[in-house]
């Protein structure tokens, strides 16, 4: 959840530190800290709030100067946000950055102060520090094992011991770290954008593997001593991608970028007019042959997976069983070898999401899994693995992503339909055409955005918002109530339009807004009855609906028109209008858009 940083070499490490944590406050960003080696003793510099109001502390107080160093901004797990939970950690010997959670750090704390430690934060990684001080033998290495064996929980963490004035030490499980590797410096990090303005060179860091580096070399061992030869990775995308280009946030400019990751994501994976999914290693043969699947994710990936549900089952005619990550592990689910577990994930270190992967394999079960980021512990881990090709994602709301999601759940519905004999080969290419045509038409629906903008401006007041849709419709209101909640912070839930007289309708009145979704032809006369009912007391209804539709003016306040499309297809049209209707009317709150409160991007711990 949080983010780390580490720097050796001869450019002026503060400033490094400062620039890699701006490009990982997304993980978090309850407060930021640095520790420097300053005259060759450990500076330490961190507080409460955003990186911002580090930057402003360094600026009135004092600056560390130095070479060598770490950083970290926090997502708060253990001990609320204050300038001393803030990490670093540590004392003068040893000090310490963690992206994690310790689960065992109670019992270890006890231990300590019977030995006359003294904590003076709330947090699980002071326990760490103390732990390393304590063992400390002036081996770092050796004392890092030592600490591993008495630790528990998921951990990435950077080290400076004061005797080594020139070197970083990390260690991970769980939890992503990558090592960035230069000319005459070298970097860590737990993401990849911290690093990409430098060095575009990395090694990706095992669990349990240990990192020495310096800004001449980097040397990697296991928990045994033995040393590790590494596969050099290289970042291919464009350094502006982790940049705004000129839009006023993060979520906007991704939101415009959706044609372009839709077909990078699909055009590799259409041959001859068919979809083809094979490079994965996963055959039309092997599709065939499941008998059950089950897709697994959480949040915004879930709800790609709901769509995908919908689409196999209405295509391949196959079973589709879809759970939260965090639920599913939890209940004992019944898994055998003949079934598929597809694990859905953006960051691809989603911990509740590998924690499924772990045990569907160890169940017997086949896995693929649909990530965006290459080299991550799900890619690596699943049997099969296909990467949606969205490029960074640096909003905490997640737009492209779940628009490349998409994608490829439309793609393997199109192709198990047609190795199932559902539908003919040219059904099949009808579908995989359409699906070609869908950059085209979401760049047609970007044109909608200040449509979108005056519906927010009628919401913004709104304490509480109700978005209903039937089928693929349901699943698309989903979306769009945690995408408006997440960054708006205005309560919303969706709901099924056709439960609403099951309960739900008390809640409306003339005071709480409706969003209905009613893309789907087949559905449509039954969503308007269901929107009648609500407008009938008193709520303001935004329909989005297919251009081809009438819609009465008693019906709908605001109408959101879509390009016809085939009715399976809208929901990659119609996530568009939602995405711009949480957007505008963040904005027009005044809210954090791309950092929303109490959120990270990457939820690393469970």
């Amino acid at each position: 959840m949080c983010g780390i940083v580490g720097y050796a070499g001869n450019r002026d490490c503060t400033d490094v530190l400062i620039s890699g944590l701006s490009k990982l406050e997304y993980r978090g960003y309850d407060s930021a800290g640095i520790a420097v080696f300053e005259d060759g003793k450990i500076t330490v510099e961190k507080c409460k709030g955003k990186l911002e109001e580090l930057e402003k502390k360094l600026a009135r107080e004092h600056k560390p100067q130095g070479h060598c160093g770490i950083g970290h901004t926090r997502w708060a797990t253990h001990g609320e946000p204050s300038d001393i939970n803030s990490h670093p950690h540590g004392n003068a010997n040893v000090s310490i950055v963690h992206n994690g959670i310790i689960e065992n750090y109670i019992k270890i704390k006890a231990f300590l102060t019977d030995k006359g430690y003294e904590f003076d934060s709330d947090t699980d990684t002071e326990v760490v520090a103390k732990l390393l001080d304590y063992y400390y033998n002036g081996n770092p290495v050796e004392t890092i094992t030592k600490v591993l064996s008495e630790i528990e929980g998921a951990y990435g963490l950077e080290i400076l011991f004061s005797d080594f004035p020139n070197t970083i030490y990390a260690v991970r499980k769980d939890s992503p770290l990558i090592v960035g590797v230069g000319q005459g410096e070298n970097f860590i990090a737990s993401d990849v954008p911290a690093i990409i303005q430098y060095t575009r060179d990395y090694y990706l860091i095992e669990s349990d593997e240990i990192v020495s580096l310096t800004k001449d070399a980097v040397s990697i061992c296991d928990i045994h001593g033995t040393k590790i030869e590494k596969e050099l990775q290289h970042a291919d995308w464009d350094v502006e991608a982790a940049e705004k280009g000129g839009y006023a946030h993060f979520m906007l400019k991704e939101i415009h970028e959706q044609p372009t990751a839709f077909r990078t994501t699909i055009k590799p994976r259409i041959m001859d007019g068919m979809p083809f999914i094979e490079e994965c290693g996963i055959t039309v043969e092997m599709l065939n042959s499941y008998k059950k699947i089950f897709i697994v994710a959480c949040g915004t990936a879930m709800h790609a997976g709901l769509v995908g549900k919908y689409v196999i089952e209405k295509l391949a005619r196959v079973e589709v069983t879809v759970d939260i990550a965090s639920e599913f592990r939890y209940r004992k689910p019944i898994i055998d070898k003949d079934d598929l577990v597809i694990l859905i994930s953006q960051s691809g270190e989603t911990a509740d999401t590998k924690a499924v992967l772990m045990m569907a394999k160890e169940m017997g079960a086949r896995t693929l899994s649909v990530v965006n980021v290459k080299g991550s512990s799900i890619a690596r881990e699943s049997d099969f693995v296909l990467y949606t090709h969205a490029g960074p994602e640096i909003s905490v709301a997640s737009t492209k992503a779940y628009m490349v999601q998409l994608s490829i759940m439309y793609l393997l519905a199109i192709e198990l339909a047609y190795a199932k004999g559902v539908i003919s080969k040219e059904e099949c290419m009808h579908l995989t055409k359409e699906l070609e045509n869908m950059p085209e038409k979401i760049s047609e629906v970007l044109e909608l955005k200040d449509r979108c903008q005056f519906i927010a401006s009628k919401l913004v007041t709104a304490e509480s918002l109700l978005y209903i849709g039937r089928g693929l419709d349901y699943a698309l209101s989903m979306e769009g109530s945690l995408k408006l909640k997440e960054i708006s912070y205005i309560h919303s839930e969706a709901y099924a339009a056709g439960e609403l007289k099951h309960g739900t309708i008390s809640l409306v009145t003339e005071a709480m807004p409706v969003v209905a979704v009613a893309t789907q032809s087949d559905l449509f006369d039954k969503t308007v009855s269901n929107v009648k009912e609500v407008k009938a007391r008193g709520a303001k209804v935004t329909m989005i609906c297919s251009e081809e539709v009438n819609v009465d003016k008693d019906v709908a306040n605001h109408l959101v028109k879509l390009p016809k499309v085939d009715d399976i297809l809208m929901p990659i049209l119609a996530v568009i209008p939602l995405q711009f209707i949480a957007y505008y009317t963040s904005v027009l709150k005044g809210c954090d858009v791309d950092k929303p409160r109490n959120l990270a991007k990457s939820v690393t711990v469970e």
